[in-house]
């Protein structure tokens, strides 16, 4: 399983995948699950997937060569896409053929349907910044003023903090906090979630990326917070009274 999670706030979006793929208990591997796509200066895609790795990543492979075809169009390609909804339009459709192929293939040989999530977060020049989350039928919803965060895998256990603490205001720095301790706290609560972790943020009207960060198991940043966040939990919990 996985846990990715993007922020939408007012000045820019924040994310963050884990990038552990388990098949048992004796079968785990480290598979990247952030995706970029930019044109410096015009725009800027990050797809981050969940789910199934033989749906997820030939729905990746697909999208790339879509944009490679001599004859790519805006109905084809996401880096010619005229909207940012277009491009949830491109990845939703691609991910629901994918999908419907390899669960074919499965029930052909009587195993379990395949199944993917994908966050798509993007801004093209002239439009506002966008947060998707994209089903596996390839329908999906939006981030918004109210809830400005999407979530996907294993999401029950980092969400609380963020239904705390986000708001659309929130600076970016604090979204980066907010984000590593949801996902620490999915770290401790969820083997099948693991290190190391990729981080971005992609600022308001930059139209690239800007910081990128990969946070291995031994990274002392990321200890030092997990580390402060445990002991500021106990406290608040011996100082709460009945």
């Amino acid at each position: 399983m996985t846990y990715c999670v993007g922020l939408r706030l007012d000045h820019g979006m924040v994310l963050l995948s884990d990038t552990r793929t388990n098949a048992g208990l004796d079968n785990i591997s480290i598979y990247k699950k952030m995706f970029t796509f930019e044109e410096p200066g015009e725009r800027v895609i990050t797809v981050m997937t969940a789910g199934s790795l033989s749906v997820t990543q030939t729905t990746m492979l697909r999208l790339e060569d879509a944009i490679e075809e001599e004859d790519a169009t805006e109905e084809t390609s996401i880096l010619k896409a005229k909207t940012m909804l277009k491009v949830a339009e491109i990845i939703g459709r691609m991910l629901a053929d994918v999908s419907a192929e390899v669960t074919s293939k499965l029930e052909r040989m009587s195993q379990n349907m395949a199944s993917a999530t994908m966050i798509v977060a993007g801004q093209r020049k002239g439009g506002d910044m966008r947060l998707f989350l994209i089903y596996p039928e390839g329908n999906f919803i939006e981030a918004t003023e109210d809830t400005p965060f999407l979530q996907i895998g294993e999401h029950k256990y980092g969400k609380p903090i963020l239904d705390r603490v986000v708001r659309p205001y929130t600076s970016l720095l604090d979204a980066q906090k907010a984000v590593l301790l949801s996902m620490d706290s999915t770290l401790r609560s969820n083997l099948s979630v693991g290190m190391p972790l990729d981080l971005m943020v992609i600022r308001k009207d930059a139209y690239c990326v800007g910081e990128t960060r990969r946070i291995e198991p031994m990274d002392e940043a990321f200890m030092e917070m997990s580390l402060a966040w445990s002991t500021a939990l106990r406290d608040a919990f011996t100082q709460i009274r009945l």
